[in-house]
């Protein structure tokens, strides 16, 4: 059967509408994810102005032969190095109060308020972690074996494929993050696993999705940076207006990963609807065959003369 997935536009709407009509409780998620949101802003602050990970990234693939002259290269790195960098840094914000935040949002906008999600969560999540790592390090190995050539077509191409699988892997660990509290599943591979099936001719939904609240994250990240770390160094303000200013461009990044983890839960239900629809779809076709068939053989046996 055809699969006839809901628009992408219809569930970020209905997002937002469940994020405004329960802004309340959104608040309080915000407030949980908020010292995660802090530590993330200012670890990315901190490898800005010391990037001496990179340069010893770039000194590692020197020394095997690789060019690190293109500017590409030299993009893809740095932001492979600040992501690495600030994920170590805020890995204990990120296995609690990221964790607690999300718990908290699905269990409001599940039927079951009665579950424990953390556990589930937090196996997810360590085994996202090993998988995006390794998409990472398989998908820019993939760019380093290009940049081996002068060919920057080459080159070119291989970053935008390092890209597409960096986005879709992503996808899928938000999708197994939220799937893996539901009843049926224990978290960690299972739940990846059932994120892969999920998201089978739904990839496109599923990065349309991520567009708007990955934008909305990068523009805060830029915020901070303008407002807070520029400031900063610049030392044209009181460093107690800088803290008071940076905490609420935090609060604001953690609205934003909020309502991600809503459109994701939003996004879920409606693959599992979908799923649903299709499996009622071949069992109404299955038993109109088994009718037909009955019907034929009834009107075979009126015409046998006993």
């Amino acid at each position: 059967m055809k699969k006839i997935m809901e628009d992408p536009s219809k569930i970020m709407r209905r997002s937002i509408h469940t994020f405004l009509q329960n802004y309340d409780r959104a608040t309080t998620a915000a407030a949980l994810v908020l010292p995660f949101s802090a530590a993330l802003l200012l670890s990315q602050a901190f490898f800005s102005s010391s990037s001496s990970f990179h340069v010893r990234l770039n000194t590692l693939f020197n020394g095997a032969g690789i060019s690190t002259s293109l500017d590409l290269f030299n993009m893809l790195s740095f932001k492979l190095s600040q992501t690495l960098s600030s994920s170590l840094l805020t890995l204990p914000f990120s296995l609690t109060f990221f964790l607690f935040s999300k718990a908290y949002v699905i269990k409001l906008l599940s039927d079951t308020h009665d579950s424990v999600y953390y556990l589930p969560l937090l196996k997810t999540h360590v085994c996202n972690s090993f998988l995006l790592l390794s998409v990472t390090s398989s998908a820019f190995a993939l760019f380093l074996i290009a940049s081996r050539n002068s060919y920057t077509i080459f080159s070119l191409a291989s970053a935008l494929i390092y890209s597409i699988i960096l986005a879709n892997a992503t996808v899928i660990s938000n999708l197994a993050l939220v799937s893996s509290t539901s009843s049926s599943s224990s978290g960690g591979y299972t739940a990846i696993l059932k994120a892969c099936l999920l998201i089978r001719g739904r990839a496109s939904t599923a990065l349309a999705l991520a567009l708007p609240t990955n934008l909305g994250l990068a523009g805060v990240e830029a915020l901070f940076q303008y407002r807070v770390v520029r400031s900063y160094y610049k030392e044209d303000r009181d460093i107690a207006l800088i803290a008071i200013e940076g905490t609420f461009i935090a609060y604001l990044y953690a609205l934003f990963l909020v309502l991600d983890t809503i459109v994701n839960f939003l996004f879920y239900q409606s693959c599992l609807k979908n799923v649903e629809d299709q499996k009622i779809g071949r069992e109404d076709e299955y038993s109109i065959k088994i009718q037909i068939c009955e019907t034929e053989n009834t009107k075979i046996c009126i015409k046998c003369p006993e």
